[in-house]
Parts: structure tokens; C-alpha cells; sequence
């Protein structure tokens, strides 16, 4: 219940309220949670307390507005362990999830300056340029643009790129993946974000960008992917030996 003499703000005692509801499994995934109103006379707060607190929950992935509708309890998130260069295929694979990949566009284009420096390639020699939409057993996961190196990938096609682009490398190139520089930052849904991911405009979502190398140290790709903030999250593992 609330205690309204302790120090601990109103919204935050609602809010660890509900997640622990959550938590323990006394609300399952899909369930509708009850209106603003409702809680507020639960509680004897104002709506704008309860409001803030669901807001938060929201914004941390607990719970999911539907408009017109209500809100509901949100699914868990997939977490990803950056330990290992994996491909988004083979990461739903380890979950038991279903990978599938929607070819949002497929364009051939003449490298820019900065894309051919990183290419080690001429400016104006041809690059492709694809966006894709990342699904998990069918729920938007992330939206992901990427420029990949023609000289190296050849025979990129778009039917290619339905599937996993690491295991094509591999397995029909016979090249190895070897390493990358990844870098993850918080951002929020522009608008044709949001559509394609189907969250509204400025929710949460991370940002990651990457360039990936062969075993022999060439970049065969550039890579930025926008994650659903609800649905995704990274995990690090860190020594502080070595």
C-alpha cells in the first residue's frame, strides 16, 4: 500500500507496486492493468500521480499503451549478450524464436567518400544500400539499414537478404565473419521509425551502429539498427581482470 509519510515520492511507491506485480507473475503478459481513474481511487492520489507512474513503466518497458484501448502488460525482453558477433538470426535461434526479415528496400548505389574510405574501395565504385524490418515470431524487433561492400559480397542479391546475411557469407561465399566495433546509444522513434516498429513517436528506443570485418580485417559492412527499447535489451558481461 502507500505510505504517504515516507520519504519515497507517491508515483514511485505506485510504480514499484505495479512491477511487482509484474514480477511475481500476478499479471501475465497481454493482461489489462486497471484505468487511471481506477487506481486513483484505489490509492487516493490525483490521475496525474498514477499517471506518471504507469508513464514510467511504460518508458521502461513494463507495460505497453494501446490507444483507444488501454494499457497492458508488455512482453519481456529479449536481452542479447554482447559477448560474441552473432547475426539477429542466430540470436532468435538461441531463444527458440522464429527469425523472419521483411526487404523494406534494396538499392544499388556509388559509394560516397566516407563509405569508400571505410571500404578501402574508390569513391563512386557500387555499394548496396538495404533496409530491413527485424521480426521475432512475428513482432517488429528493430528496423535496420546497412551498406554493404559489393566487392567483397558478390552476388548480394535481394532474395539473399531475406534470410541471414552472416550464414550466405559463410556458407556460400566461404568467407569468415572475424570482428566488430559496435557502438549502442539511447534515442528516440522518428516518425517512419515508429510506424515500421509500430511504437508512437519518441518512444525509447537504442540505437546501434556497427562495422564488421572479415577475418582478414576488411569492413563488408556498416550497419545501423534501431531497437524497439521495449523489447530489446543488451547485456555486457565485464572482468575486471586483463
Amino acid at each position: 500500500m502507500i505510505d504517504k509519510q515516507s520519504p519515497l515520492p507517491i508515483y514511485y511507491q505506485i510504480e514499484k507496486d505495479l512491477k511487482d506485480r509484474i514480477e511475481r507473475g500476478e499479471w501475465q503478459e497481454g493482461h489489462m492493468i486497471p484505468s487511471e481513474r481506477e487506481y486513483a481511487e484505489h490509492y487516493n492520489v490525483s490521475r496525474m500521480t498514477v499517471r506518471q507512474a504507469i508513464t514510467n513503466l511504460v518508458n521502461d518497458g513494463f507495460l505497453r499503451r494501446q490507444r483507444g484501448k488501454g494499457t497492458f502488460v508488455a512482453s519481456k525482453k529479449i536481452q542479447q549478450k554482447m559477448v560474441r558477433l552473432t547475426s539477429f538470426t542466430e540470436d532468435m535461434k538461441q531463444r527458440n524464436m522464429i527469425a523472419t526479415t521483411k526487404v523494406l528496400s534494396f538499392t544499388l548505389m556509388k559509394a560516397d567518400s566516407l563509405t569508400a574510405a571505410l571500404f578501402q574501395m574508390n569513391e563512386g565504385e557500387e555499394i548496396a544500400e538495404v533496409q530491413r524490418m527485424r521480426l521475432a515470431d512475428g513482432l517488429p524487433m528493430a528496423l535496420e539499414t546497412s551498406k554493404l561492400n559489393l566487392r567483397l559480397l558478390q552476388g548480394i542479391t535481394e532474395k539473399v537478404i531475406q534470410h541471414s546475411l552472416y550464414d550466405y557469407i559463410e556458407h556460400t561465399l566461404n568467407l569468415k565473419v572475424g570482428a566488430a566495433v559496435q557502438k549502442l546509444e539511447a534515442s528516440v522513434a522518428r516518425q517512419h521509425e515508429s510506424a515500421l516498429l509500430q511504437i508512437t513517436k519518441g518512444s525509447p528506443v537504442l540505437l546501434m551502429t556497427r562495422e564488421t570485418k572479415l577475418k582478414d580485417g576488411q569492413v563488408f559492412e556498416s550497419v545501423k539498427s534501431v531497437y524497439r527499447g521495449d523489447r530489446y535489451a543488451f547485456v555486457m558481461e565485464m572482468n575486471r581482470e586483463g
